[in-house]
């Protein structure tokens, strides 16, 4: 399956970011749940303000037991 451009384009700003000692790990609270998560984020300087901007969060737990990796087939 191919990966959506939006995705592509957000993983070349995650790239970006990376290479340019752009990027910071913050403690948030999810909007939903209320749980604590930790943020990676790209981070951007606009005058004296400090912009982040959010890719996703670190997995809890063992993200081996988490995520399946392309073409295997799903426990259900």
């Amino acid at each position: 399956m191919p990966i959506p451009e939006p995705y592509r384009r957000n993983f070349e700003t995650l790239l970006r970011a990376a290479a340019g000692d752009a990027l910071a790990l913050l403690e948030c609270r999810d909007a939903e749940t209320g749980a604590r998560r930790h943020v990676l984020c790209a981070v951007r300087r606009q005058g004296d303000d400090c912009l982040m901007t959010p890719f996703g969060h670190l997995c809890d737990g063992n993200p081996y037991e988490v995520y399946l990796p392309p073409g295997a087939d799903a426990i259900v």
